[in-house]
């Protein structure tokens, strides 16, 4: 594995990365940050004389996706980060995606331009309407080389359809429609109607005070445009068929491990909070992503699920000062390979865990500056937990708790990885010979 982006000094607050996306053939990788920023990266073509330098990306293009507001009514502040992207798959030479923050969802189109139109005949090269009475000839418009232009324009604007903030945005399958949620609500939109948008789940109470749980991920079935998952604060995961009801307040499928008492302690609940949910590629499983562990489950299986990893356990015992420093409320995403035989979750010191469910191998990998320099390999690291410390491995005390991956994302076939470690975007791929 080697890095292939470099690190950029010092932390600004509006640089930390938000979101890591890669498209659906993974030529481009979108990242959002918490100043509104969306950057995208292009992969370089292989090249003849270098056929194994291929897999480089480099920015492609960088736009201001969404700016701060003010709701005036609540005297709330909107901020600007960007919660999630999303990409469309590509019908024609342009991308589109969509982006979001708490409040109002963008589709975004970007798209090259090479060439401009010379010779109009209303007005004059530099832009100037001319006087109709001067015109005595027409010309015929010709479009002249230019130098390769990448453009992003805002094509549409989905706002004023949420209450609370909007935690997760995803694309049907049948590429018409998307969904918004947010922490009581999810709402369906259809890509061309920017207006309206239907309320396909609430769970609001008619008295706040009883508010027991709140929905923190949903995502669409990869292949059945019916069917979507949401998952809750509670450490529940919710299925909903949308041909059953127009509401889906009622589930079709609910999967929830029972806790086990002798575990039960003040942090049961906070920790048990999903922070992420995943379909995986063939549709046939959930990943979800708690405070300690990744759990995957069978969709026909709704008791308990397949299999559990932990992503850090050694963490179980500080969990009292965790929660004093706000840690314990850290979102984590969790994201498949192309093939499904692999899963991957960040943790704390700018470790990510990598889990193989086919071997049940696993493996904690860092993405720091030490070992950034191009084409280095990643070297596997260890926590220690009390007891003696070996040479190469890192004691639980020493962890920095600042220093989180949350976001990470695998290319959709082949062997590259994508991760946001704070300002930095970290990518890692296999080492080619």
């Amino acid at each position: 594995m080697h890095l292939l982006e470099e690190d950029q000094g010092r932390c600004v607050k509006a640089d930390i990365i938000s979101t890591v996306e890669f498209n659906s053939t993974g030529e481009l990788l979108a990242t959002g940050d918490k100043g509104g920023r969306v950057v995208v990266f292009q992969r370089e073509q292989e090249s003849k004389n270098q056929p194994h330098r291929r897999g480089e990306y480099n920015v492609y293009s960088t736009f201001q996706s969404h700016e701060p507001e003010f709701d005036y009514l609540k005297s709330l502040e909107i901020e600007e980060k960007i919660n999630k992207i999303r990409w469309l798959p590509q019908q024609n030479a342009a991308y589109f995606l969509l982006s979001t923050n708490d409040k109002t969802v963008k589709l975004w189109k970007i798209s090259e331009r090479d060439k401009r139109p010379e010779g109009y005949n209303l007005k004059d090269e530099d832009g100037r309407i001319r006087d109709p009475n001067t015109i005595t000839s027409l010309r015929v418009p010709v479009l002249r080389p230019m130098d390769l232009m990448v453009e992003a324009t805002p094509r549409r604007v989905f706002s004023n359809a949420h209450t609370y903030h909007i935690n997760s945005i995803s694309i049907n399958s049948d590429y018409e429609t998307y969904m918004s949620t947010d922490d009581l609500r999810i709402n369906l939109w259809n890509l061309e109607i920017t207006n309206r948008s239907f309320n396909v789940v609430d769970i609001k109470p008619a008295n706040m005070e009883e508010l027991t749980e709140v929905i923190t991920a949903a995502e669409f079935h990869p292949n059945h445009c019916n069917t979507f998952v949401y998952s809750s604060s509670k450490g529940s995961i919710r299925m909903c068929d949308m041909r059953a009801a127009a509401l889906c307040d009622n589930h079709s499928k609910f999967f929830e491990e029972p806790e086990d008492p002798s575990n039960r302690s003040f942090f049961s609940e906070i920790i048990s909070s999903i922070s992420d949910v995943k379909f995986s590629h063939s549709g046939r499983y959930l990943m979800t992503r708690d405070y300690l562990t990744v759990k995957v489950w069978d969709l026909n299986m709704e008791s308990k699920p397949l299999e559990t990893y932990q992503v850090h356990d050694y963490l179980r015992s500080k969990l009292c000062s965790l929660y004093e420093n706000d840690c314990i409320f850290d979102k984590f995403e969790c994201v498949w390979n192309g093939s499904d035989s692999v899963i991957m979750t960040g943790s704390y010191n700018n470790f990510f865990r990598m889990f193989d469910r086919n071997t049940k191998r696993d493996v904690t990998l860092e993405a720091s500056r030490e070992n950034s320099k191009p084409r280095a390999i990643l070297k596997p690291r260890k926590v220690c937990v009390g007891g003696k410390r070996r040479k190469d491995e890192i004691s639980v005390d020493s962890l920095d708790f600042s220093k989180k991956i949350l976001h990470t994302a695998w290319h959709p076939s082949e062997n590259i990885i994508a991760v946001a470690a704070t300002n930095n975007l970290y990518i890692f791929q296999d080492k080619v010979n």
